[in-house]
């Protein structure tokens, strides 16, 4: 089966729930503002992919429960039938130096031959704060793809982790904190067959701010699992430009041992201009 092991390093990982699609209209206006929308989100998503809530400590979210929730839905008849269905939610609670997020998200999909689509994801992160420096993290994702029946898709793909955290620097202008600890991931194909791999987990957040408009982020996780090895970095340069323009050019490298071709790299340059 092959491997598809997930990097779990990050206190948070980032769970994004998707947006039902506006009804066609003859004119196709409705398409096109749809499409802008969505190019709008992704270089939103891209920016604010570098900012850190964790970036100082323990922060002062309110206490007790607090989140959000959505809900999509769009339904066709006529020549052709359909009808989707998007659900999330993001819960977190807070008590003292406990703090804990939730995050779902289901999508349904189906015509009128078969069902489509009917993924299922959850993540679950908690960290216990020692004081502004020293924390413990556990953590845990499953990713469910219900139509997978071959053995070449993966049906389940799940990952639990814990360790300690630590934040080396806590300044306002540069912090670096760095977590460690050991993981499980869980791999199910489509017709059944599973694989256990017991792993270490490492991860680094370096934050840098050369200026009140530019600053830099280096985030690198890493996974050492039975069989391989797999290590991801993120370098990025963010710059407030006006206050109405914001930049940010990132260079993304994905190394998995257990591929034939090991290394993946990716440039993004993503810009925001509002007037």
């Amino acid at each position: 089966m092959t491997k598809s092991l997930a990097l779990a390093g990050a206190s948070w990982l980032a769970l994004c729930a998707a947006t039902a699609t506006a009804q066609t209209t003859i004119t196709g206006v409705d398409d096109i503002d749809d499409r802008i929308t969505d190019i709008e989100e992704v270089a939103t998503d891209e920016i604010e992919r570098s900012e850190d809530p964790l970036r100082y400590g323990n922060p002062d979210d309110r206490q007790g429960f607090s989140g959000s929730a959505s809900l999509a839905y769009s339904g066709k008849t006529g020549n052709n039938e359909s009808q989707e269905l998007s659900l999330s939610t993001r819960l977190r609670y807070a008590a003292g130096p406990w703090v804990q997020t939730l995050g779902v998200a289901l999508d349904y999909a189906e015509d009128d031959v078969e069902r489509t689509k009917e993924d299922a994801l959850i993540v679950h992160d908690a960290n216990y704060y020692f004081n502004d420096r020293f924390y413990a993290f556990i953590l845990g994702r499953a990713e469910i793809d219900g139509l997978a029946d071959t053995a070449d898709e993966i049906e389940t793909d799940a990952f639990v982790g814990f360790g300690p955290g630590y934040r080396i620097i806590n300044q306002e202008d540069m912090t670096w904190r760095v977590q460690a600890g050991l993981g499980v991931s869980y791999l199910r194909d489509g017709v059944g067959d599973s694989d256990t791999s017991e792993g270490v987990i490492a991860s680094s957040r370096f934050f840098y701010r050369f200026s009140p408009d530019v600053f830099m982020t280096n985030d690198t996780d890493v996974l050492q699992a039975n069989d391989a090895l797999r290590v991801n970095n993120d370098f990025g340069v963010s710059f407030q430009m006006t206050d109405v323009l914001s930049t940010r050019l990132s260079y993304l490298t994905d190394y998995n041992e257990a591929r034939a071709i090991r290394t993946d790299n990716r440039v993004s340059l993503a810009i925001v201009y509002g007037f």
